[in-house]
Parts: structure tokens; sequence; C-alpha cells
């Protein structure tokens, strides 16, 4: 009977697998018909539908897998997505794409056929939406195999990602999936004539298995990655890379770095860093204890219950007692091999660590370390030999060597060098693969690089003029080509008479023919609201917009420009959160094909006059949305005091502490600068001195024209500079409860000062600076205004506290419960006040890379008064 009934499943099984191959096969010929613009427009779709559901589709795969981190999820999935998407948006991959007159020869692109793809564990949403979008760009139906333990997060984002293809216009069976699990289910569909290719990323034996299934496949090899720390390394930054590359999503990027190995000029020096960042240096107990519980002794391989757990959770399960706050475990070794159970790759924060004598003596762990597991992965060094550089690349039998980079980010590439981003790392011959390189394409030979770490370019951006000094709002007599003007205001300028003061300089010109005025604009202003400026814009056909009013009116002008002339433009794509600016999905139309921007602030808060940056609010969410790109900076601002001399005292107050905030978080960001750091300072100084003058006396002029100039200030330095996660906060807290935007930052600013200036829990990728020194950036401001700083500590509680005396001097409250948000519903909705304020833009430039629970962290300790304040 039970013969009978394994039958039967056989069955099954086939009958299931050849109605999947079929309908790919029908798929793959209906892409045939497809070109270039079709197929562009499905992939892009696809990412823009990745993008929306990265984080559900994260917290789904940690839930299902209990492995790995969630914030590290997102970032994977958003790296799937966006540099993904970013390397293939411009290839051709269709007809003809490549040409050559002069030979007269060219090159056409066809489709491989239908794929098979297998997807691990380790990155069950992630590897969906890279080979998704890798194979519909080459027009190749996919059908996937997920690992029985990611099923559900497997085939949601599977789904995701095929209903939006179709919709794009996709043949229908672009993306199946296998329902069956069992490992035969996996060969019979590897070796079906209708499969073409097989995309093979998983366990050693599966992809042994698609190399045996007799059609061409990529697979991948296991990475003992071997790391080298010579003696010219610069330490605090290498142990800063290894611990970004070691603790990402808990270790379970096959590129980390799996074994430390350290000449002994650096040992202890080294050894010491890294124990001050939370590295536990095992004893030859503990040693044992972690040994019988991470590797299987009869194999003298890794046990797979503990790939993707934390170093708290696996020292747990092996009897040690480690501080809450573990990165990594680190265990001393004397040798590779069977006999050192732990030498062996972990997929894990566990590390192996070596003392070298000699540069020889460290290249032979290197290399035993690859020949146990790592043959043709991945290899890494920090030095600043290049002649170390050279010969260590030339020994080491590994596709790609990384040099003074984190292992993990650099080897999927796109980060830290120009490697193609990927999530299947191809191991060449060494290692039992078909290609050596990162998969993207078709390899036929091993391709050895050498990466060494990339310093991107900075651009500092300003408005082309900027008018200063009071009344220099006459300058609109004269500024070039103002026919016809749409006016963005709100209601108190049209009362305090500064509509009418703007008119009377336009009416001036001979030029001048026509004007609107709309002046609807509210607090945190909505998308319903400028799209119904927008409608208004495309009757009236300005030639210049003219924002005269604070922060929300500046930042509503702007996406009523960008919709006025761009009508059709998503505004559900623009809001997508990006890691890098240069490489997002969306990318913003050019504007000023119909209209000037002319910015004249009323406040001295936002700096928004001078800024790409345009918060507006999806009302119907409770959410603000930073829209950021260069298209949205003005063309002209006027810095007029005079229109500031109305300004009520609360509202002076809370610009006022928008000012400060903005530029202190400029200034810690991890893309500070030389260039922003004199605007910063000079803001800085002028708010403490002049902020309450304003306050107490709105008529002092001479305070009103210095905060102004702050505002401005601070507005071109974080323009450049960018902010963090004071703002995140403020922006999801402002949001969810109203809470006026300058009043939260003044609020978060004590916090996210204590809360930065302690070293992080995770670095910040792409970090401007190689050590961590935003407490002595801090403690640095406090010497320049006067404060007391003996020590860094101490600059750090003077700068705190003359922050708190200012709020107070100011009469704004020091806790969210004095804005009257009742504590009940407030922890009601601090989850969800967490991750808004981890998906807002500013978070990903913070000097460090916040948890959603320290976020949360932050919000609970905001919420009451602290006796220190």
């Amino acid at each position: 009977m039970a013969v009978e009934e394994k039958v039967l499943q056989q069955n099954q099984v086939s009958i299931e697998i050849d109605l999947l191959a079929k309908n790919g096969a029908k798929a793959l010929e209906a892409f045939r018909g497809f070109n270039q613009e079709m197929v562009d427009h499905i992939v892009k779709e696809m990412a823009l539908t990745a993008l929306e559901h990265h984080v559900e589709l994260s917290k789904m795969a940690v839930e299902e897998t209990q492995r790995g981190l969630f914030e590290d999820k997102i970032s994977k999935n958003m790296f799937a997505t966006e540099m993904i998407y970013h390397s293939i948006r411009d290839l051709k991959t269709v007809g003809i794409i490549s040409e050559n007159e002069h030979e007269g020869t060219y090159e056409l692109a066809e489709p491989v056929g239908v794929i098979a793809a297998l997807v691990p564990i380790t990155n069950p949403t992630s590897t969906v939406i890279y080979k998704s979008l890798i194979s519909l760009k080459t027009r190749n139906p996919i059908i996937f195999s997920f690992h029985h333990l990611s099923q559900k997060s497997g085939i949601r984002t599977a789904t995701l990602l095929r209903d939006a293809a179709i919709k794009a216009g996709a043949p229908e069976n672009c993306i199946q999936w296998l329902v069956s699990k069992s490992r035969d289910a996996v060969n019979i569909l590897m070796k079906h004539p209708d499969v073409s290719f097989i995309l093979a990323t998983g366990g050693s034996s599966m992809v042994k298995a698609a190399y045996s299934s007799g059609k061409p496949a990529i697979g991948v090899g296991s990475g003992n990655v071997p790391c080298y720390f010579e003696k010219t390394a610069n330490i605090k930054a290498s142990v800063l890379d290894l611990l970004l590359s070691k603790t990402y999503d808990n270790g379970m990027i096959c590129a980390s770095e799996q074994a430390l190995i350290i000449e002994k000029d650096i040992y202890t020096e080294v050894v010491t860093e890294m124990i001050a960042n939370k590295s536990y240096f095992l004893n030859e107990e503990e040693k044992l204890k972690l040994e019988k519980i991470a590797i299987i002794k009869e194999t003298s391989s890794l046990n797979p219950m503990i790939v993707g757990l934390s170093a708290n959770k696996i020292a747990e399960m092996a009897g040690i007692e480690v501080p809450l706050d573990t990165k990594i475990l680190v265990v001393e070794l004397d040798g590779v091999g069977p006999n050192y159970p732990l030498s062996c790759e972990k997929l894990s924060p566990i590390l192996a660590c070596y003392k070298a004598n000699s540069v020889e003596e460290a290249f032979d762990l290197a290399e035993e370390t690859l020949n146990y597991g790592g043959l043709g992965h991945t290899a890494s060094i920090h030095t600043f030999d290049d002649s170390i550089i050279e010969k260590y690349a030339m020994r080491m039998r590994a596709g790609r060597i990384l040099v003074n980079t984190p292992s993990a980010q650099g080897a999927t590439g796109n980060v830290y060098n120009d490697f193609l981003p990927t999530l299947t790392l191809g191991c060449g011959t060494y290692g039992g693969n078909s290609v050596s390189t990162n998969v993207g394409a078709m390899h036929l030979i091993n391709i050895k690089k050498v990466a060494k770490r990339n310093i991107n370019p900075q651009i500092l951006r300003t408005p082309p003029q900027i008018y200063y000094k009071k009344n220099s709002v006459q300058s609109l007599e004269f500024i070039p080509s103002i026919t016809k003007a749409f006016i963005v205001t709100s209601p108190s300028s049209l009362k305090n008479g500064y509509v009418n003061k703007v008119l009377h300089y336009l009416k001036k010109r001979p030029d001048f023919l026509q004007y609107d005025v709309f002046s609807e604009v509210e607090p945190d202003p909505s998308v319903d609201t400028v799209l119904k400026g927008a409608e208004l814009m495309r009757h009236s056909e300005p030639d210049v917009i003219i924002a005269l009013g604070g922060g929300s009116v500046l930042d509503a002008a702007k996406a009523m420009w960008l919709f006025y002339e761009h009508p059709d433009t998503d505004f559900h794509a623009l809001k997508q959160k990006f890691l890098n600016p240069r490489k997002r999905v969306v990318t913003y139309p050019k504007l000023r094909e119909k209209a000037r921007l002319i910015a004249i602030p009323t406040t001295s808060g936002t700096g928004s006059e001078v800024t790409s940056f345009s918060v507006i609010t999806e009302k119907e969410k409770n959410i603000k949305y930073p829209l950021s790109d260069p298209e949205l900076l003005p063309d002209v601002a006027i810095i007029d005091p005079q229109f500031t001399m109305t300004v009520p005292k609360h509202i002076t107050a809370d610009t006022g502490m928008d000012v400060l905030t903005h530029a202190l978080e400029a200034y810690v960001s991890v893309v500070s600068n030389d260039f922003t750091d004199g605007q910063i300072i000079k803001a800085i100084q002028l708010v403490f001195e002049f902020l309450p003058r304003a306050y107490r006396d709105g008529l002092d002029e001479e305070a009103r024209e210095k905060m102004h100039y702050a505002s401005t200030l601070a507005g071109l330095a974080f323009n450049n500079a960018f902010l963090g996660i004071n703002h995140s906060l403020a922006h999801a807290i402002g949001a969810e409860f109203h809470i006026a935007h300058g009043r939260a930052n003044a609020i978060f600013l004590p916090h996210v000062i204590r809360f930065n200036a302690i070293k992080p829990t995770k670095f910040t990728p792409f970090a401007g600076y190689q050590k961590y020194i935003v407490d002595q950036r801090y403690a640095g401001l406090a010497r320049m205004l006067g404060l007391p700083a003996a020590t860094t500590e101490e600059g750090i509680e003077s700068l705190i506290k003359a922050i708190t005396n200012l709020a107070k001097e100011l009469d704004m409250p020091l806790c969210i419960e004095d804005c009257g948000i009742k504590e009940a519903e407030f922890e009601s909705k601090i989850d969800l006040l967490a991750i808004n304020a981890f998906n807002d833009p500013d978070t990903n430039v913070n000097p460090k890379r916040p948890l959603t629970r320290e976020l949360a962290g932050i919000f609970r300790q905001a919420y009451r008064c602290s006796d220190k304040e």
C-alpha cells in the first residue's frame, strides 16, 4: 500500500511539473514578440512593487525562517530591487543590442528559455526579487523552487511580482513556482525537457544536482572567507568594516568574513578594538561548548540550526554567558581543518581568529581557509601596501579579492566597488561552478577581479540666485522673464499684506501680464492640496511660480510645480525610499520647461527656499513623505526678513528650533563635509544669540534678520549634508499626532544627541568618516559655543543642557506628554512610529544605523520629561 501511495504522489508531482513547464514554454513564445520598451516597463513596475512591499516581505522572511535580522532583511530587499534594477535598467536585452557600423556587424539578444530557480532559506525574498528582475528583463519565464522552511514568504514575493508583471503586460505564466516540497520534485523540474536553464542558489547538494541535470546551470559554492589584517591596515576602520559585514543579517551572507587572520605586530591592538566594539572572545571551555552546538561532529560541518541566529542566542544555546549587546563570538584557533571544527563556514556571527607571525604564514592560513570549503568564493585583505595586495590577489584562489572593504557588502557589489550587484556569487571552476564572478549574465570563462574601495564623488547644490537684506523682495521688479505669475501662499500672508507687497513689485514690470493666487495651503500640506494647486496652474499657465510663506507653503509649491509640468507623474513612485539618490528606481522628470520657482520664506525655520526637499503628507495614512531631488531646488530665493516680523511667538520658537536641528543633524551626518561645516557653525551661533531675542520681541529687526539668515544657512548645509533620525522621528510623530515639526524636533534633540554619541549597535553604510567621531563633533560644537567641555562627555552634556535651556527659554514643551498625548494611545502606536521613522529617507544618513527597537526606545525616552532636563 505504501509503495502504491508513493507512486501516486510521484505521478501527481510529474503532472504538476509538466503543467508548469508547458505554461512556461507558452510564456516564452509570447515573450519573443515583446520589444525593449515593453520589457522595460514590466521590469520597472516589478521593481516598484518590490519597493512598496519590501518591509512586509522582510517581516515575513524573519518570522517564517526565524533567521536573520528584520532591519537587514529590509536592506537586502532594497538591494535586490534598487541596485539590481539600476544595473539592468539601461541594458539592451531585446533585438539588436550592439552594432559596429565600421565592421558591419551587430549582436542580437535571445532569451535562453524557461528557467528553473532554486531559492535558499538565507534570502527567501530578496533572491526571488533579484532572479525575477534579471529573468524577465531578458524575457525568460521563471519557475521557483522554495526552501521548505520559507514557502510562505517565497510565494508571497513571487505572487506580488507576477501580478505586477502581468498587470504591466507580461505573459500570464511569466513567474511560477513549485508547490511540491520534495527533493525529487526539484530534480524532476530541473530535468524537464521544457526547462532550458537553471539558476541554482542553495546548499551544495542542490547545486550539484543542478549541474548533474544535463542542463546549462549557474550555481554557487560555499564561502569560507579569509580576512587578512596586514600590519599597515587602518585598525579602527578595518574593525568597523569587519563588524558591519559580519553582523549583517546575523552573518548569513556567504561572503561575510569567516576567518580573521591578524599579523602579530597589530594583534593586541586589533583585539582590543574588537572588544571595545562588543566582540566576545571565548576561552577554551567556552570554545568547546560552542563546538558542540555549532558543529555536527560526525561530518565536521555546520549545524544548520544556528544559521542566522544572533550571537547572544547562539551563546545561550551553548550554555555560554555573554553580554546582551554582544555583536560576534570570536574563537582563537591554531589551525584549519577537521581538527579545528570552527574553522569551517559558519553563516552566523561566529568568527575564527588567527595570529600570523609573518606575511607568509598569513597567506598560508588564508589559503587553507579557502581550501576548507571556500574555494573560488571571496578573500578579503586590509592593507595599504600595494605589493601585498598584488601578491595576495595572485595567490588566493577566489573569484573576488576585496581590499579594505566589508566583505559581505563588497562581494555583492555596487556599494563599495563596481562589481555587478548580485545575490548569486559564482565560484568558477575552483568551487565547481560555471562562472567565477557575480552572476548577472552568461559567463564562459573564469574572471578574477581585484577591487579597491571607491570614494563616491559628492556635489554641492545651491539656488542660482539668492537675494537677501530687508526689502530684497524688490528684486521681483528686475528678475528676468516674469510675465505670468502663480503665487502659492497661505491665508496669513494674505491677511498680513505680504501678497500685495509682492504684487506691487511685479506690477512695476513693463512685461508683466497677469497673476493668480492659491492661498489654501494648510500646515503639513497634503497630496490633495498639491494636486489641486497643480490643476489651477495648468489653467493659469504661469512662467514663474512664487512660493510665499512658511515651510509648508514652499514644500507645497515645489510639488505643485512638479505636477504642473508633469501631470502624469506617479506620486506613489516618487515617495519610494532609496539608498542612493543616484541609483534610485524612480527618476524625477526634468522641470523648468514651463516655469521657474521663486521661493520667499516668511518664517525662519525650514530652509526650504534653498533645498531640494519637499515634505508632503498622505493624510489617510498619517505619514509624511520627504520628496527629494535636485529638480526641486528653487531657481531664486529671496531672503527678506521683513516678512517675518508678524510671526507669532510660538511659531518663532518652533521654527527656530527646527533651524537648530537642521544644523546639528547636518553636522554629524555621514556626508557632512568641510563646505557645509562653516555654514552650520555660523547658523548655530546665530540661533543661540538671536532666537531668544526674536522670541521675546518680535519687532527686534536685527534678531529677525539674523534668524532668517540662520535658517537659510542651515538649509544650504543640510541640502548638501542631509539630516538624520531626529527628523525621521519628528516626521513620524508629527504625522500621527499632529505635533508641530519644530516642536517635535526640539523634544527629540537631547535624546538623539545622546543616542548618536554612543558607539552604534549597527554602523551606517556609506559612512563619510573612517572611525566613529560623532561624540567628538558634538563636544567641538560645545567648545565653539563657549560651554564647559574639558572632556568629550562633558561637552556633550553641556550641549544638551544648552539646548534644553534654550527650549525652556522659548516656553516649549520638553517631552511628548506635555503636548497632550495620552500615554496609552502613544504606546499603542510605538511600533508603527518606529517603522515609519526607520523607513524615512533621513534615517539613511544618520551616523548610527538604528534598529527599530532603538527608535522605539527613543520615542519612549522622549515621552516623559527627564529630571536631568
